[in-house]
């Protein structure tokens, strides 16, 4: 299930612990059979186990928030290849909106009104051949409340297990996997209705990994259930009220081969969606070829299908409401893609990466944005165009992506650009989505120095290119035809808006560079202290988070905003 964080963009708010990760791999495209139900990227996220060997912990203080991890062996192995039992606690707690009062009287001298509180924990198992077994659970939760902007609240929690089994004297993994999460979200505004959207479900699967030399075999199982509620009012206030329950159930297969120069991954899924009463017979195909030593060429081809819909209120200038529903029609969402792409290794320590993609979708469910009449038989005469809650679209997205990595002893340094374009159509018109954006860059370096590396700086850049929105046009009072009767010369009407084209405009460029100045002080063996100087968005620049067109009331992400912190770990 797709978790999203709205708070990503404000920078201080997150929902995975650096700490406590394994592994973060992310698909933009082309990914293999192992993944479904999702048209167009996927995530997974891993967390590692906690300590076997010892007992230890991490606390961080800072003018931002706390952070408190501890873990260590619930059963200590006796030598390196014995069973163990760990756990780990991980506590993330935001305290901003009482040391802003004192810090960060310049920025607001009510205080900053954001709020967060994550919650993780692990508990590991692990066998002597390798088996392990693993229990989690997780509650993450954020707020912000401003004036103009009364309540925006987001949380997820949920838990689940997972195993793998390696039988003795076999040569194929048995993997499992069961989980529930749910997610919701709520957004009110100022003389706006209430917004919200929930998402809960559970999902579980066996995959069955044998191998043959070099080669390699997957195939599983999964089977997924989900149940989503949206309470929405669109651009002239009708509302859109939906509840649904909604059943998955797929196969897939992939076989990694590995002939010569080349690594060729073919696979297939099904995926049936028991709410559609239908069907997707998926095929993906990965190549690369290992030309040189240090070149190499890649691609990657498959077709995708997605029953969960994202719903925005397409005339927000900025869109910070993200619902999710299955779809209500009979209709499938479904995408096919190809990426081609190259992996350089310029010099011992330096690599290059472009990838170049091409997605189409022949088909895609929207909430209907022209929505003005209610669909009852009294307006069977109006196009469904004006009064159906959502409306087929097709579209296309392509780009290409390029990044530099570049680690040398005590220096590391990673670069990513995107440069893209997404195109709607709605049988009508042609037009851009509200998430079209055209540049992204992002650049991260660490650069270490002294005798014991003990001095550590920390750049990040982002830029972004503005994000398409629709204009206003224009105000008018708004009054009401209720019946024949009504008195247009008495009453009092309400503000209307004049909207102009859709998504025609675009919103500032975003741009944000945060430093970190650490100083490490070792005081003992695995004791070790260190100090945090941080300075958050050191440009200064302006980046939006909220608009109120009627009002114009504008709200920016954090200015710049210096933080000292200390981290204590043992």
């Amino acid at each position: 299930m797709i978790i999203y964080n709205p708070f990503h963009s404000i920078g201080l708010f997150s929902v995975f612990d650096v700490d406590i990760l394994k592994n973060v791999e992310v698909f933009t495209g082309g990914y293999g059979a192992e993944y479904g139900g999702r048209l167009s990227s996927v995530m997974d996220v891993s967390t590692r186990d906690g300590n076997k060997n010892k007992f230890a912990g991490k606390v961080d203080v800072s003018t931002f928030g706390a952070k408190a991890l501890v873990e260590g062996p619930i059963y200590k192995p006796k030598d390196q290849d014995d069973a163990s039992a760990t756990f780990l606690l991980s506590v993330k707690n935001s305290y901003l909106r009482e040391t802003s009062k004192t810090f960060y009287t310049y920025i607001d001298k009510n205080g900053l009104p954001y709020d967060f509180l994550d919650i993780y924990g692990k508990f590991s198992v692990n066998a002597a051949n390798g088996s392990k077994v693993n229990l989690f659970g997780f509650n993450f939760s954020d707020n912000v409340k401003y004036k103009v902007l009364q309540d925006f609240n987001w949380n997820a929690y949920g838990g689940g297990m997972t195993f793998l089994a390696i039988p003795g004297k076999s040569s194929v993994l048995i993997e499992g996997n069961f989980a529930y999460s749910k997610y919701k979200v709520v957004l009110k505004e100022q003389a706006k209705s209430e917004r919200s959207s929930s998402i809960g479900g559970f999902n579980g699967g066996l995959n069955f990994t044998y191998f043959f030399g070099k080669d390699a075999l997957k195939w599983g199982l999964e089977v997924s259930g989900f149940k989503t509620t949206l309470d929405f009012y669109n651009a002239v206030n009708r509302k859109l009220d939906y509840d649904q329950n909604s059943t998955e159930a797929s196969l897939f297969g992939k076989y990694k081969w590995l002939p010569g120069k080349f690594i060729v991954e073919g696979g297939f899924r099904f995926q049936y969606y028991a709410s559609l009463s239908t069907g997707s017979l998926e095929p993906r195909i990965a190549v690369k070829y290992n030309m040189f030593k240090n070149f190499r060429l890649k691609m990657a081809a498959g077709l995708y299908s997605q029953n969960l819909i994202s719903t925005t209120y397409d005339k927000d200038v900025v869109n910070l409401f993200y619902g999710f529903i299955s779809s209500p029609t009979n209709d499938l969402q479904r995408s096919s893609q190809a990426i081609l792409g190259l992996e350089w290794d310029l010099m011992q320590n330096l690599s290059l990466n472009v990838e170049g993609y091409y997605k189409y979708y022949p088909r895609l469910i929207s909430m209907n944005r022209n929505k003005v009449y209610e669909d009852t038989p009294e307006n069977a005469k109006i196009p469904a165009y004006y009064k159906k809650d959502f409306i087929t679209e097709t579209g296309d997205a392509e780009g290409v992506d390029v990044s530099v990595k570049y680690d040398w002893k005590k220096l590391h340094f990673w670069v990513t650009y995107s440069y893209g374009f997404i195109h709607r159509n709605d049988g009508r018109y042609d037009f851009v989505p509200p998430y079209d954006r055209r540049h992204n860059l992002n650049a991260v370096s660490t650069i270490q120095w002294g005798k014991k590396n003990d001095w550590e700086l920390d750049v990040r850049y982002n830029y972004g290119s503005g994000f398409p929105f629709t204009q206003t046009g224009g105000f008018y009072e708004l009054l009401s035809f209720e019946n024949l009767g009504t008195s247009v010369a008495t009453q009092n009407g309400t503000l209307g808006i004049l909207y102009s084209d859709y998504d025609k405009g675009r919103l500032p460029y975003y741009s944000r560079l945060d430093l970190n100045m650490k100083k490490m002080f070792f005081l003992g063996k695995s004791v070790k202290l260190e100090v945090n100087l941080s300075v958050t968005n050191a440009l200064n620049q302006q980046n939006i988070f909220y608009f109120d067109r009627v009002s114009y009331t504008r709200i920016d992400q954090m200015p710049l905003m210096p933080s000292l912190g200390l981290s204590f770990s043992f």
